[in-house]
């Protein structure tokens, strides 16, 4: 079967002008409908009809054949039909014609394909490129304008409504003369929104373009009782700052898929780090971040081997393998030696919903305190808690207790809330409501205490683990009392009294050390030094 490709390419666009050889992306708009056509398994021709000599250029450089168009062609209007019968070599039997436009550079070459091959299966006379856009619309009947629907429905509900495209007409070259390349049999081919896209305006050029330079991004992130929730919850906010949705990767044996709570990306199990590698030398993300502690030398050389021309980005990592990193942000530490690792609170990554917040106004007395420890809470700081505030002696203030996805002891914990002074609550999404309405709070040294300092509230800290006892924000220059790794129950007592008898003084002074630091520009900080990495 012989298919010819024609492409229609004159030198004369006047909305934008030297459209057709403009860069786009990393090459000239041309390029990607002559490249689609000789990547075709279909497609046995293809001819650029041109009275451009730089696009006569680009076409032979590609190894497309040339037919030079006759003046009296290049009119505005010329229609398209007299356009592409002249550029197709009468000595030749053609099955069909293929008029592909150049300003369509983001459709792909193997929909090109399953158009060409739907159209010969089904023996159509003519198939065409269509985007199927349903909405409300409105017409003219009688010299009045009337709706074109008999129900309003939301868009999912509506009848197809196909709009052309001019990404390629597929015609029988039986039925292609100088005035038509239509049949009698006629059907339309939806393509995806992203390859509908026709280049007539500057910013048609300039959605094409981002189209084009989009990147690939994967996110590979586990948390769990012992490793800690703060990387699901900053993983999801990293997804929400891309114009497209990220593939998300956990491991099924370190991570409970319950724990990414409701959230419509893409969540994709694997079953170790061999599964993982193996996507990923098929899928050549060209962005991939990490979140999920420390990495080893072996684990990035691995990564690094099936992900060649990938940018690879890790957070919170203080393993060896930050030296195979391209960027590194540790919000949680304030040391850097390698020239990769951006380390401190300029670079905490906040949730979107902490920014719509102002900081608390500093009450004369202190009334309410806030108690959280995180997703996980493996030391149990929530139980010895509860089990002080308790007691009589602190029935005059009110505590709002709140236990993370991870907890392992929730129910035997939620009967605490058969005092009247005491609120537990379990997995809740509306924290900096509940932060917000409290003078105090007492946490442990992870991403909470970076939310508290947000707010402005005096925070009693304390650490998980080891690992957390180098997180150097959370400290007493910056406006916490930070009191240690697993504390004795006098210790916490003794410092939570002090903190619900503090003066509005003592607290105004906490408020502003922690406020003096900038944790709302962390987000727009690293997602442009990922942006330009």
């Amino acid at each position: 079967m012989k298919i010819l490709a024609v492409i229609p390419a004159r030198a004369g666009s006047k909305g934008i002008p030297n459209k057709n050889i403009r860069i786009v992306g990393e090459h000239p708009l041309v390029y990607y409908a002559i490249n689609n056509a000789l990547s075709s398994k279909y497609i046995t021709d293809v001819i650029v009809s041109t009275d451009s000599s730089e696009v006569g250029i680009i076409a032979k450089q590609m190894g497309a054949a040339l037919k030079w168009r006759d003046a009296s062609l290049c009119g505005d209007a010329v229609t398209l039909d007299s356009v592409i019968y002249d550029a197709i070599p009468k000595t030749e039997n053609w099955d069909y014609i293929v008029t592909m436009q150049p300003t369509s550079p983001t459709l792909k070459s193997s929909t090109l394909d399953e158009a060409i091959r739907y159209a010969v299966e089904n023996e159509l006379d003519t198939l065409i490129s269509a985007i199927n856009a349903p909405h409300l619309t409105w017409g003219v009947s009688e010299g009045r304008k009337v709706p074109n629907y008999e129900k309003r429905l939301n868009r999912q509900y509506l009848p197809p409504c196909y709009f052309e495209t001019g990404a390629f007409v597929i015609s029988k070259a039986a039925v292609v003369t100088p005035d038509s390349r239509i049949g009698k049999k006629v059907d339309v081919y939806e393509v995806s929104e992203e390859e509908a896209v026709d280049v007539d305006t500057f910013e048609d050029l300039k959605n094409v373009t981002t189209i084009l330079q989009k990147k690939k991004v994967a996110i590979y992130v586990n948390g769990n009782n012992k490793r800690g929730m703060g990387h699901i919850y900053r993983a999801l906010e990293l997804a929400d700052e891309f114009y497209l949705k990220p593939d998300i990767y956990y491991d099924i044996n370190q991570t409970d898929v319950k724990i990414f709570g409701n959230t419509t990306h893409n969540l994709i199990p694997v079953n170790g780090i061999a599964e993982l590698f193996e996507i990923c030398r098929k899928m050549q993300y060209s962005v991939f971040i990490n979140d999920i502690l420390t990495t080893s030398i072996d684990y990035m050389i691995g990564l690094r081997s099936v992900l060649p021309n990938a940018k690879i980005i890790n957070f919170e990592d203080d393993g060896e393998g930050t030296v195979k990193a391209d960027l590194v942000f540790n919000a949680l530490y304030q040391d850097s030696e390698l020239p990769q690792i951006y380390a401190g609170e300029k670079y905490y990554i906040s949730a979107k919903t902490f920014m719509f917040y102002e900081p608390i106004v500093i009450k004369e007395k202190v009334g309410k305190a806030f108690i959280s420890f995180g997703g996980a809470d493996p030391q149990n700081y929530s139980d010895r808690i509860l089990r002080i505030i308790s007691k009589p002696e602190y029935s005059a203030y009110h505590f709002v207790v709140v236990l993370g996805r991870a907890k392992q002891n929730v129910d035997s914990l939620m009967e605490y809330n058969r005092f009247e002074n005491i609120e537990v609550l379990y997995d809740v999404s509306n924290m900096p409501e509940l932060m917000s309405g409290c003078d105090v709070a007492v946490t442990s040294r992870g991403r909470t205490g970076y939310e508290l300092a947000m707010l402005g509230i005096p925070t009693i800290a304390m650490a998980q683990n080891v690992r957390e006892e180098k997180h150097g924000f959370i400290c007493n220059e910056n406006g916490f009392t930070y009191i240690g790794l697993n504390p004795a129950d006098e210790i916490i007592e003794t410092n939570l009294k002090m903190y619900l008898g503090l003066s509005r003084e003592s607290r105004q002074h906490f408020q502003d050390l922690l406020l003096s630091h900038d944790l709302r520009g962390g987000r727009k900080r690293v997602m442009g030094m990922i942006e330009n990495v």
